[in-house]
């Protein structure tokens, strides 16, 4: 598919990741990119998707808006995550099949994945198992829109892609302690704590728990290449196959930031799933994509970012 001579819809694209899909897709030369707001369409809403695709006339739909956060807001949200995900999915693709869309592509999570999945994680491995219940209700509901993907391909011819990226992070991230993931949340203790003068910080959990993390350029790309190459919903990981144990990468971006102090664990508080590792391959092998951002690299961006804009934007 040339990108280029199609009408596209980014659903939020004018998040994180949606920013950076719009920056990428317009390089490719497109210029008919419509972004909806949330303010105009309640993608929960039937009616208003119903009206979204008769105002946007979409060829293509790149469904990246989702109600996420860290392991908090999963826990404090656990109806609502489910409800407005499944919500979301289930009426943008029921309204792409009647309106005979060319593509519709669905941005998956690895919070779908079964707790205790050998690592790294394959993809079909994705059914063996239930998810890490502090996030099972957004992992069900993100999974559920695979089903209904493969179930209309395969009744109605109804092209569509369904990715899983790994923990994103970068320039623009969601910095709010309460409501971001692991790497904003951790850049933000550690400034927070150097411009206080505080001697030590407490994170939560053990630190003994992995994961691993994806620059929000190359998911961006993956999510790109895997738009004008795939047909048919099936499941992609994107990530990079390097694993950081938490405690790792708290010191690592205690480096990166000049933080000296002392770090404190709160054993109390959850770790989440035990690993998160994924296999590539079949990303490289269906559409050639590996990622190319360094970890170290990424995570300096994200921080000279945040020092140059984000936390003026916050405070």
């Amino acid at each position: 598919m040339e990108l280029s001579q199609h009408r596209i819809v980014v659903t939020g694209g004018a998040g994180f990741l949606g920013r950076v899909i719009c920056e990428k897709l317009r390089a490719r030369g497109c210029d008919d990119i419509l972004v909806p707001r949330r303010v105009d369409y309640d993608l929960t809403d039937a009616v208003a998707v119903e009206r979204l695709y008769e105002d946007m006339r979409p060829d293509v739909v790149i469904h990246l808006a989702a109600e996420v956060g860290g392991i908090g807001a999963n826990m404090d949200n656990p109806g609502r995550f489910f409800f407005a995900n499944m919500a979301m999915a289930l009426h943008l693709i029921e309204q792409s099949r009647k309106v005979g869309l060319k593509k519709f592509v669905q941005v998956g999570t690895i919070c779908a994945y079964p707790k205790f999945c050998p690592v790294p994680f394959q993809e079909d491995e994705l059914w063996n198992g239930y998810p890490e219940e502090t996030n099972a209700p957004y992992g069900i509901a993100k999974k559920a829109a695979l089903v209904m993907l493969d179930a209309y391909h395969r009744q109605y011819g109804m092209n569509g892609v369904y990715l899983l990226p790994v923990n994103l992070y970068g320039p623009h991230d969601n910095f709010d302690l309460h409501n971001s993931h692991v790497i904003p949340a951790l850049i933000r203790k550690c400034e927070t704590a150097i411009n206080a003068g505080d001697d030590s910080m407490t994170c939560w959990g053990t630190g003994q728990v992995s994961r691993e993390f994806l620059y929000v350029d190359d998911a961006a790309e993956g999510i790109l290449r895997a738009t004008e190459v795939m047909q048919e919903p099936i499941p992609v990981n994107l990530g990079t196959g390097y694993e950081i144990t938490i405690k790792d990468l708290v010191e690592l971006i205690a480096k990166l930031t000049g933080f000296t102090g002392e770090i404190l664990w709160d054993a109390s508080k959850p770790d989440g799933q035990p690993r998160r590792c994924l296999d590539t391959d079949r990303a490289d092998s269906l559409f050639g994509w590996r990622a190319t951002v360094g970890f170290e690299e990424g995570l300096r961006r994200t921080i000279d970012w945040w020092r140059q804009t984000g936390m003026h934007q916050t405070a």
